[in-house]
């Protein structure tokens, strides 16, 4: 069971999810860095993104990329999976679409891991629940992964030395 976790997701788009699954609380994750905290990062640029990203996952025990709609297009969230992959850290992904963003759900992303050569098989946990009609219940949704985070995130895959 990992308890010190770093989150890997599209800033921009998830943020507000990301709250959502930090509030859980049942893992420990880096920082949440606000709008303007990111900034400052990101205008200093790729050494200094990549330095940020160092530094807040080098003690952590594993790495969960929690998945949007656009995660698997975001350069950063593919060198974070790279990354962990290269550093033997368990490694597994949450889909997030189906918790509310300020009232909104989403359709469900592409694999993430699926774009990262030699990733190998990453497991990949979804609790979307849809109701009768299909429509996403993002209450229920939200309900299974309080339940189930804290078990999913020991089930991650370690890259093996052959």
């Amino acid at each position: 069971m990992a308890k010190t976790v770093f989150y890997s997701f599209h800033y921009e788009q998830d943020v507000h999810r990301v709250q959502l699954v930090r509030n859980i609380n049942a893992l420990e994750a880096q920082p949440l860095l606000n709008s303007q905290d990111w900034e400052q990062v990101r205008r200093r640029g790729d050494e200094a993104i990549e330095n940020w990203i160092h530094e807040q996952m080098a003690y952590k025990k594993a790495v969960i990329v929690l998945i949007g709609k656009h995660t698997a297009s975001r350069p950063w969230v593919l060198y974070e999976i790279e990354k962990a992959w290269a550093g033997k850290k368990p490694l597994l992904g949450i889909r997030i679409h189906g918790i509310s963003a300020l009232g909104t759900v989403d359709s469900a992303g592409a694999d993430p891991f699926a774009k990262v050569v030699g990733a190998g098989v990453v497991p990949v946990f979804d609790p979307t629940v849809q109701d009768w009609s299909g429509k996403i219940d993002s209450k229920a949704t939200y309900s299974r992964l309080r339940d189930n985070l804290d078990s999913w995130s020991g089930q991650g895959v370690i890259r093996r030395s052959w």
